[in-house]
């Protein structure tokens, strides 16, 4: 019998010695005794190579494992997922979601750079372009899967935040996005509302000039024109005007959503110091303070800051930041004393006196 037999734990590998003289000979063989190895029990032994070769993969899986959670920590913070996501309990932690907080508003006042900004933050992820889902019928009866599936790729605890600024104006629109998620976070981001009418002014105008450059056209109208009539009195339905009005759409949202799920934001102060507005951001959003002054630089040529983040540096494009067409300072201040009225009604809703000069 096996020498090993008597064993507690019942080993059922033979392992024994035996002289070179008890074996035949074989030629050019040095050894003067050979090891042999055999197996009592051929069943129990692949039982525990079984459980041997499990434990080697569990140890081997575990460090890999160890390895792609490195590998995600590192690749969130630089906004994006892995290149390879080869773990399947991995996997599914990159995906699109619907966003938790949503740019609505206003247009002309700085939503483009708003979020730029924030996706200066490791844990923001921004749609690319407007989505006009809850105020375009087209896009909205396509379904919230059509609309997640507009979203980018991100990790759970980064927030994903898309901007429409035709939100804002848009009837329909708020309760379409309480119906989408009754908790999700809106900023807000408004400028002095004859700055912002000119600025619209200013887009509306190149638009034009490039919609059709070929057939002749008459010479655009200018801001003073289509601002009043003939008369002097006030034109309140030309478009740049009456969107500058922010009470006559806020009250709509405020009928939907409560006053403290939604941020408004100082444009104006964007453009001069946008790091005390964004730190206001990163505590509303719940987001780890992350964005400071050296995420920007202040570009002389243009006139304003522009982004810094780890690898590069960049503006925002060129029909960012047009620059103003001159308009007659009597008619700038006849315009701010008609909105000297509406913007009380504006800080009176959000509870803030943003200090728009009325004269």
């Amino acid at each position: 019998g096996s020498p090993l037999t008597g064993f507690h734990l019942h080993l059922f590998f033979l392992f024994r010695w035996l002289p070179r003289a008890a074996m035949r000979s074989v030629e050019g063989d040095p050894s003067d005794c050979v090891l042999v190895v055999g197996v009592s029990r051929p069943r129990m032994a692949l039982a525990i190579m079984t459980v041997m070769l499990l434990s080697l993969f569990l140890t081997f899986h575990m460090i890999y494992d160890s390895a792609l959670n490195s590998l995600q920590t590192n690749n969130v913070e630089h906004n994006r997922p892995p290149i390879l996501l080869l773990s399947r309990r991995l996997y599914p932690a990159a995906a699109r979601r619907l966003p938790q907080a949503i740019i609505m508003g206003v247009r002309k006042c700085g939503t483009r750079a708003l979020l730029e900004m924030l996706y200066l933050h490791p844990m923001v992820q921004k749609a690319a372009g407007e989505v006009h889902f809850f105020d375009r019928e087209e896009n909205y009866n396509k379904g919230l899967e059509w609309y997640r599936m507009q979203m980018p790729h991100s990790y759970p605890g980064q927030v994903t935040i898309e901007k429409s600024p035709s939100y804002f104006v848009t009837s329909e629109v708020p309760e379409r996005v309480r119906a989408m998620n009754a908790s999700v976070k809106l900023l807000l981001i408004v400028r002095e509302p004859v700055t912002r009418a000119i600025s619209d002014y200013t887009q509306l105008r190149a638009n034009a000039a490039t919609a059709s450059p070929a057939l002749p056209t008459p010479p655009p109208k200018s801001f003073e024109q289509l601002a009043l009539f003939p008369n002097g009195t006030i034109n309140e339905v030309y478009r740049p005007l009456a969107i500058s009005v922010y009470h006559n759409y806020l009250h709509r949202w405020l009928e939907v959503f409560p006053r403290d799920q939604m941020l408004v934001v100082n444009g104006d102060l964007l453009i001069e110091d946008p790091v005390s507005q964004l730190q206001k951001i990163e505590r509303f959003l719940g987001l780890e303070p992350r964005i400071g002054t050296h995420n920007f630089y202040f570009n002389e040529t243009k006139g304003f800051y522009c982004l810094r983040n780890e690898t590069s540096d960049r503006c925002l494009r060129e029909t960012k930041g047009r620059r103003h067409p001159r308009v007659d300072p009597e008619v700038v201040s006849k315009l701010r004393r008609y909105f000297g009225e509406h913007n009380q009604r504006f800080y009176e809703l959000v509870g803030e006196d943003l200090g728009w000069p009325e004269e």
